[in-house]
């Protein structure tokens, strides 16, 4: 099995050398897509042994794991495909759990979620926007999770195959739980630890982002009516 991560990264020339170097052992390949960042992001993940793509300009998160995932499936062979974040938030060990149903055959997505973790320290107003985020996500697309901007997860080939990220920037994380369960896809959610630190908490979702997040989501809709 073919286990290819997809890693969307924009100005993570400090994160992405660690972050590669440990996931590396858990998979066959990384693909790190380098989202037009001004610093050496893309040169340490070219030194680090990754597959690097490259957008000219910032096209946001949806765009790279777009590109990435693509180039996983049609030049990598992908079997499982796996988002991860380049920011180093995420424990590489926990690859082997994210996967694990979908190589066990119950279902083709398995979506990672810090609420099913015990003892996660979410900051409070990032939880707050967080569990704003798991009631517009239900309301939408009628899929009961605990997590919705995770971007933690894991794919069969199929599931990759038919879903098609076309948000460019953080409302794909919503398009791809109305995909779900559009397509019919079996999902499971799987517990993983999101460490916080300062870096990071700056980089999350503000009340304002989310906003965008949503006017995003509803105006890529419009233009698939």
């Amino acid at each position: 099995m073919k286990i290819i991560a997809v890693i969307p990264a924009y100005n993570e020339e400090k994160n992405i050398g660690k972050v590669i170097r440990d996931v590396k052992p858990r998979l066959s390949e990384v693909v790190v897509v380098d989202d037009g960042s001004s610093d050496a992001t893309g040169d340490v993940a070219i030194s680090s042994g990754a597959y690097v793509l490259t957008h000219r300009i910032n096209r946001g998160q949806g765009a790279a794991l777009r590109t990435g995932t693509e180039f996983a499936l049609r030049s990598l062979d992908a079997d499982i495909v796996v988002h991860y974040d380049a920011d180093g938030q995420h424990v590489a060990e926990e690859i082997d759990h994210v996967v694990k149903p979908i190589l066990l055959g119950g279902v083709e997505v398995a979506l990672g979620s810090r609420f099913l973790k015990p003892g996660t320290n979410v900051p409070f107003l990032r939880k707050m926007v967080l569990r704003g985020g798991v009631i517009f996500t239900r309301l939408t697309s009628g899929l009961r999770v605990t997590d919705t901007h995770n971007g933690f997860r894991a794919f069969s080939r199929l599931a990759a195959e038919k879903i098609k990220i076309s948000q460019d920037r953080m409302a794909h994380a919503s398009e791809i739980f109305d995909q779900i369960a559009k397509k019919n896809l079996r999902f499971c959610e799987v517990p993983v630890t999101i460490k916080y630190t300062k870096e990071s908490k700056a980089k999350g979702q503000s009340s304002w982002n989310s906003i965008r997040i949503v006017f995003d989501y509803f105006v890529g809709r419009l233009f698939k009516l």
